[in-house]
């Protein structure tokens, strides 16, 4: 199976990455550390793409794993962290074995997310933690307009739950692979109904949010 992403690995690696804002601009670094926490044990990474956060969770006391559909993605990730070339809605992992789980700005590129929270439930230890950072569902997709850096203009669609490939720039990723939306109601249900424990909240990037992240649980047993 060849991933949308394989397509735009080394442009991603070598373009779109180094041409990222400098710092923390969304606040994916210090929603990483604030909500997943220090660690040791294992870490999954689902969706890992080049595996460039894989150094601060390593910063922050974890053993680090990453999975990804992308060979091309996992070619680049291959000297920062163990992955495997798996679907994220098919986890490659024996219940309860991962001590936590982690996703950052990748919900987007799986159209079966409700069953990936599933998988991620049924791998973590009890009491394991998961943290979700994703684009934030009220003010990205392609029902908002990002183009002016002081508003966001949103239009219809937002409730509609689609896959698209618009996007007020060409510049970043969503043009060329495309994205699945997930209202915010639909998203924190999806958490509920894979047995995770909703149990805190973030919000990055101005003035505007561009990301939002849950931390969830699985139950103590």
């Amino acid at each position: 199976m060849r991933a949308a992403y394989d397509e735009i690995a080394d442009w991603y690696e070598t373009e779109f990455l180094p041409g990222s804002l400098p710092g923390d601009p969304l606040g994916i670094r210090r929603a990483i550390t604030e909500q997943l926490g220090p660690g040791p044990g294992r870490c999954l990474e689902v969706g890992c793409g080049t595996g460039v956060h894989a150094a601060q969770l390593r910063e922050l006391g974890w053993s680090p794993v990453g999975v990804d559909l992308s060979a091309g993605m996992l070619r680049h990730a291959a000297g920062r962290l163990p992955v495997a070339r798996a679907d994220a809605t098919r986890l490659p992992l024996r219940t309860g074995s991962a001590d936590a789980a982690i996703t950052v700005m990748a919900h987007t590129d799986m159209p079966g997310y409700p069953a990936v929270l599933r998988e991620v439930s049924r791998v973590l230890r009890p009491g394991g933690r998961f943290v979700h950072i994703g684009v934030h569902p009220a003010f990205c997709g392609g029902f908002a307009d990002r183009s002016d850096p002081a508003a966001v203009v949103v239009r219809t669609g937002y409730l509609d739950g689609h896959w698209t490939k618009a996007s007020w720039t060409d510049k970043g990723v969503r043009d060329k692979v495309g994205a699945s939306h997930w209202p915010l109601a639909g998203l924190l249900t999806a958490f509920l109904e894979a047995g995770l424990r909703l149990e805190g909240f973030a919000e990055g990037g101005s003035p505007v949010p561009t990301m939002f992240a849950v931390r969830t649980s699985t139950a103590s047993r």
